[in-house]
């Protein structure tokens, strides 16, 4: 299989109904599962959903479940640059000859599916992706599927699992139009992960999102191991290349946890992560030296990851608010770059002035430009007026695409401090049109 027919298969594939238009139903995934002979059945699934963190909190738990011997299956959404990346074994996404031969196995079956026209609608995009990672997973076949949401959790395609752990991360007002006006609305969408027989594993929580997990929870007879008074972060002190934390753990404080990551927001995922791999495993605590050995091996592309020196620069896929907030108090403790050049680009459905004016206390000057991969992008003229409502106009520069943006913004921070630096943030798919531009990694495996 070349690589062009790889190419071709994908296009063919993100063509159908896009992941941000939601289709409300189980029912073409559970069809498809059913003719596949259930695969979704054949590993036990840890699931994890929430409004941020989801993806580092995934990671996580993978790399925890990989030092403690076991062979495992990570289901990631959206992807950075390669679609491959949602569906990796053993740490590694899979290869393009696996994805297609995966593809080619179930394309039959999902063309079924397809004509039935459950709802009126045929297999979207997400729910054909995920079908392939539960086949792809059976089929390897792992010990653990950690199986990434998508949007909410209710009617998520990965919900036609029923998961021996639920995970939720920390609950915000995000896709609002989708999910909910209010953050109960979007908790109960959240919670639908939770089902009987699950052990709930619950990140700390606006009250009024907790109120609904644990009454969730509670419905349908699932334990529950909650932050705060089950496991949490205890202490942590910046470090190079990352921090080094204290856990609270199901065996009990662990220190010199080396994560080779920033911000306190992640500190606290990886308490989560551990409480998941605990719950997960149930008959007793992890040792400490598998949670300091898979803490230490953690790999979170895009999250302040630093891919280029003089100057530095940064990408992280920050796209709200609270996500917004957690990156740029983190970079502030990690970094102390003068000036910061911000390198900005937001989907149209989100809160481009509240992330833009939380941007703002960090960032001396912004350069806004647009995504070339989705027609969901805010234009640059769009973003640049949401920007000169926050920065001084004189600190809002333009640019048409993302390698024009790069160029402006290394310019900038090289000639207006001696200590300049980049972040790209905005999006996830502005995240990973700069790592494909910045890198060699979207030509890799």
């Amino acid at each position: 299989m070349t690589h062009s027919t790889h190419a071709a298969l994908t296009a063919a594939l993100t063509a159908r109904w896009p992941e941000h238009r939601v289709a409300p139903s189980l029912s073409r995934i559970s069809a498809l599962m059913h003719l596949l002979g259930d695969p979704h059945r054949a590993v036990p699934v840890i699931q994890v959903a929430g409004t941020n963190g989801k993806g580092s909190t995934a990671i996580m738990i993978e790399t925890l479940l990989r030092a403690a011997g076991l062979r495992t299956g990570r289901f990631a959404s959206p992807h950075l640059s390669d679609v491959r990346e949602r569906i990796s074994i053993d740490g590694e996404p899979i290869s393009e000859e696996r994805f297609d031969e995966v593809w080619r196995d179930i394309e039959p079956y999902v063309a079924m599916v397809d004509e039935e026209r459950h709802d009126g609608v045929a297999m979207t995009f997400f729910e054909v992706i995920t079908g392939m990672a539960y086949a792809a997973f059976a089929d390897a076949p792992v010990d653990v599927a950690v199986m990434e949401v998508g949007l909410g959790g209710r009617w998520d395609a990965t919900s036609v699992a029923d998961p021996a752990v639920a995970v939720v991360t920390p609950i915000g007002m995000d896709h609002m139009h989708i999910l909910g006006s209010t953050l109960a609305e979007i908790a109960g969408e959240k919670a639908g992960i939770i089902k009987e027989g699950s052990r709930a594993v619950l990140a700390g929580q606006d009250p009024e999102a907790a109120r609904v997990l644990l009454q969730r929870a509670m419905d349908v007879g699932a334990s529950i191991a909650v932050e705060g008074p089950d496991f949490g972060l205890l202490e942590r002190q910046l470090a190079v290349g990352g921090q080094v934390l204290r856990l609270d753990t199901a065996g009990g404080p662990v220190g010199d946890v080396f994560l080779p990551l920033y911000g306190e927001h992640m500190g606290r995922n990886a308490a989560l992560a551990v409480a998941a791999v605990e719950a997960f495993l149930g008959s007793q605590p992890l040792n400490p030296d598998i949670i300091v050995e898979g803490l230490g091996a953690v790999e979170a592309p895009a999250r302040l990851e630093q891919v280029r020196t003089s100057p530095p620069i940064l990408l992280d896929t920050a796209h709200n608010p609270p996500a917004a907030r957690a990156t740029i108090d983190a970079l502030a403790e990690a970094y102390s770059f003068d000036p910061l050049v911000g390198v900005v680009a937001m989907m149209q459905d989100k809160d481009a002035d509240e992330v833009l004016t939380i941007f703002a206390e960090q960032m001396q000057h912004v350069v806004v430009t647009t995504v070339s991969s989705t027609d969901r992008g805010r234009s640059v003229e769009d973003l640049a007026a949401v920007a000169e409502s926050v920065f001084p106009p004189q600190q809002v520069h333009r640019a048409p695409g993302m390698a024009e943006a790069l160029d402006i913004a290394v310019m900038l921070a090289d000639t207006l401090g001696m200590n300049g630096g980049v972040l790209v943030a905005g999006s996830v798919i502005a995240a990973g049109e700069a790592r494909d531009l910045l890198t060699a990694h979207g030509d890799e495996s």
